[in-house]
């Protein structure tokens, strides 16, 4: 009898914690907050998460090539042995070249090391300066960024929270600006962003008339001035007389598999789009010097 009477006891404590339980739970659902502690919710727009993925790819870079010139140092000195990876990485400082250990986790590029690290040093800037003022840059250097297309779906996303768009139904467009530097640029534009970094190639372009044009001379590549992205709904997209001219990382453009395409620009053009097409004209965000 006492065991019964035990049993009984404890079945009531149980069930007493499992109602405990399941109202905290429902509270916790409601948004209440039963131990009268504040609760503070976090909202990071879709641009902010671009940006911690985008420093974690950094940290990365970055820890890689503090510990493999670490090592290099302490082999060198005959500390530790020379293996094929810090072998290759004194090869590549002294002919001046990139390191494939370091071009593993860092954006597409065929620049030498001279001007990577010029590269380098500014996307610090930029990323230093996106933490430090806690919004989007007011200029967007596309070429800076490890996933440049992740920025520019995220813009998308951006707007079509606010104008509640349904997402698979919204793109973006692009316009050229007249805006040649960073310093002419006071504000940002209701929608989209500002990007700079990009090169022309296969064609000019004609800033009085404001269109594409014949290259001149021995000029294969120029730089375009900034362009202006805006998101729209894609039934609400028309333009004519523009040419669809695709994006790419290097100049190298892209390979079987379709990587390098970050995405197309809509530039103006008073020729046929077949035009370019068979002169090859594109853009790209990094020139290989």
């Amino acid at each position: 009898r006492d065991l019964t009477k035990r049993a009984q006891i404890l079945n009531k404590d149980k069930n007493k914690e499992e109602k405990k339980d399941a109202k905290k739970l429902a509270d916790e659902k409601k948004g209440k907050n039963p131990g009268n502690s504040p609760q503070f919710s976090i909202f990071l727009s879709p641009t902010t998460i671009v940006l911690l993925q985008e420093l974690e790819r950094w940290n990365r870079l970055v820890t890689k090539m503090s510990d493999s010139l670490a090592e290099l140092q302490k082999a060198l000195a005959g500390i530790v042995g020379m293996s094929s990876e810090l072998d290759d990485l004194a090869g590549s400082l002294y002919k001046g070249l990139l390191p494939d250990a370091w071009r593993k986790l860092c954006p597409q590029t065929q620049k030498g090391l001279g001007s990577w690290m010029s590269h380098f040093q500014r996307r610090y800037e930029q990323y230093n300066r996106w933490v430090q003022e806690g919004t989007d840059p007011l200029v967007m250097w596309l070429s800076g960024l490890h996933i440049p297309e992740s920025y520019l779906t995220a813009l998308v996303q951006t707007t079509c929270r606010k104008k509640k768009w349904p997402l698979d139904k919204s793109t973006l467009y692009t316009k050229v600006t007249t805006y040649t530097s960073e310093s002419q640029i006071k504000e940002r534009p209701p929608e989209g962003c500002y990007i700079t970094g990009l090169y022309l190639e296969g064609a000019a372009w004609d800033g009085a008339i404001h269109t594409l044009c014949k290259q001149d001379p021995k000029v294969l590549m120029v730089e375009i001035p900034i362009l202006e992205v805006i998101p729209i709904e894609s039934n609400k997209l028309k333009l004519q007389n523009t040419f669809k001219t695709p994006v790419y990382v290097t100049q190298n453009r892209r390979n079987a598999m379709g990587v390098g395409l970050v995405f197309e620009a809509d530039l103006p053009t008073i020729v046929h789009p077949s035009h370019w097409v068979l002169q090859g004209c594109s853009l790209v965000l990094n020139n290989d010097s």
